[in-house]
């Protein structure tokens, strides 16, 4: 996935929809936490809606709906990295 590493180089905002339990156990450097299930009420913390945004979970599920989450708000640019382990260097 070099375009996913590129993306995270260039500043993507890396976000993990995991359960705050998963993420305090084991997280990608420098993503932030915000639930799958939260998505939805806290957009205004994903930033600008041209910014890249990289979404995570623990098998790709949980991110696949978050992304589409984000698309459908206006999100332009929103990636779903899958699980954790399938993030670049991890």
């Amino acid at each position: 996935m070099a375009g996913l590493a590129d993306k995270i180089k260039a500043g993507a905002l890396i976000v993990d929809v995991r359960t705050p339990e998963e993420f305090t156990d084991e997280a990608y450097p420098n993503a932030i936490n915000i639930p799958v299930e939260e998505v939805q009420m806290r957009l205004k913390e994903f930033g600008d809606m041209e910014k890249p945004v990289i979404v995570y979970c623990a098998s790709g599920a949980r991110s696949a709906y978050a992304a589409r989450v984000l698309k459908m708000s206006g999100y332009k640019d929103v990636t779903n990295a899958g699980g954790l382990y399938d993030m670049p260097g991890f």
